[in-house]
């Protein structure tokens, strides 16, 4: 039951994670979720941090793309200010505009990997995809009323995986595939 919410990797944020880990696990195009993965749902413009680790990552040569349910008027200003493409309204967790996005991009499954804060959205899009999943904590504590909803069921599987030890820390699938 519980095994379409396993992550590929878990990290406490991306910020935390080299771009090293993901040039060693053959990424060439990541996937970010905006809303408390990159920065708060409350933000029309990227911090300077995330704005960093974007180009990080585009100068390393992968192509981040931000991939959340919010608006497109949100999400492109967000986007467009930090240089990077995006999937608004992705309806998360159902993977069908993630799938066609990349059928669009002709880009394989083995080649992406999702980072996302919630296992009710992000993860289940990304195994709906075939892709890849790092799995972060929440980077604000602020949530919008929709996501506390998600957190509720969120919660206990989370601690169910991390006991069973389903939540795998990223510095042990560095250059795994």
């Amino acid at each position: 039951m519980f095994k379409r919410f396993i992550p590929f990797a878990h990290a406490q944020s991306v910020y935390e994670v080299p771009v090293e880990f993901f040039l060693n696990n053959g990424v060439k195009l990541l996937l970010i979720d905006l809303d408390n993965t990159l920065d708060s749902y409350r933000l029309y413009e990227p911090t300077d941090r995330a704005v960093e680790k974007l180009n990080e990552i585009k100068q390393a040569g992968i192509t981040p793309i931000i991939v959340s349910n919010n608006k497109e008027k949100r999400v492109k200003r967000y986007a467009d200010a930090a240089g990077v493409e995006c999937i608004y309204s992705a309806h998360k967790p159902f993977s069908r505009r993630i799938r066609n996005f990349l059928a669009k991009k002709n880009v394989q499954a083995s080649e992406v990997m999702l980072v996302g804060d919630q296992l009710m959205t992000d993860v289940l899009a990304a195994r709906g995809a075939h892709i890849r999943v790092l799995l972060t904590e929440k980077v604000v504590k602020e949530d919008q009323w929709t996501t506390h909803i998600n957190r509720l069921f969120d919660r206990p599987i989370r601690k169910h995986l991390a006991k069973k030890g389903k939540l795998p820390d990223w510095r042990t699938k560095n250059g795994q595939i």
